[in-house]
């Protein structure tokens, strides 16, 4: 049987090390091991865990940044894709809060994450900024209300879907009371109604 390339192996263990122990406990010299590689060769795809975080994201994860980038104002219903955003983003969210929540109990790796982050030109503002542009492009279309808080608007969407998931699925045995789709249909709702 053929053996994955080694940056396949090398995403592979990062994101099953991530989820499982977390961001700040796991090191490139783990990752490396788990992959079955040299951390040398680590270092030959990635240039550190940072980058290795966003790769997991954009490559393992559901596709919210993708999901966002595709938005084309004009194209389908104001509710349709914003119902679409909420459910990609609630997944998203789901599965990245285990990451990336033990980054925020050691203030020094915190800190280095967050420049790692600069250097790449990404982060967990991006999606709003995306959001925000789309919401305004529909806005100059006339699909949004001309009076209509853009950026507040989708700071409250993504907001409640990170909400969703710090509240519910991070918890053990923690339920929702509604369902993925009920959710993102009801928090897409809300939102237009206020800003549509």
């Amino acid at each position: 049987m053929d053996q994955k390339p080694a940056r396949v192996r090398i995403v592979d263990a990062a994101h099953d090390l991530m989820l499982s122990i977390g961001l700040a406990r796991t090191t490139t010299k783990e990752i490396a091991r788990a992959a079955g590689c040299s951390e040398a060769a680590l270092y030959k795809y990635f240039s550190g865990k940072e980058e290795l975080f966003v790769t997991v994201l954009t490559e393992r994860l559901p596709r919210l940044g993708s999901r966002l980038t595709d938005l084309t104002a004009g194209r389908g219903t104001v509710e349709g894709n914003l119902t679409d955003i909420a459910r990609q983003a609630a997944l998203f969210y789901e599965q990245t809060f285990p990451m990336a929540a033990s980054l925020y109990a050691e203030p020094q790796l915190r800190h280095r994450h967050e420049q790692g982050m600069r250097e790449l030109d990404t982060g967990p503002h991006r999606p709003i900024q995306q959001l925000d542009a789309y919401l305004r492009a529909e806005q100059d279309m006339g699909r949004v209300r001309a009076d209509a808080d853009t950026y507040a608007a989708a700071s409250l969407l993504l907001g409640a879907c990170a909400q969703r998931a710090f509240a519910y699925a991070a918890l053990p045995g923690g339920t929702p009371p509604q369902s993925l789709d009920d959710f993102a249909g009801a928090v897409a709702r809300t939102l237009l109604a206020g800003i549509g």
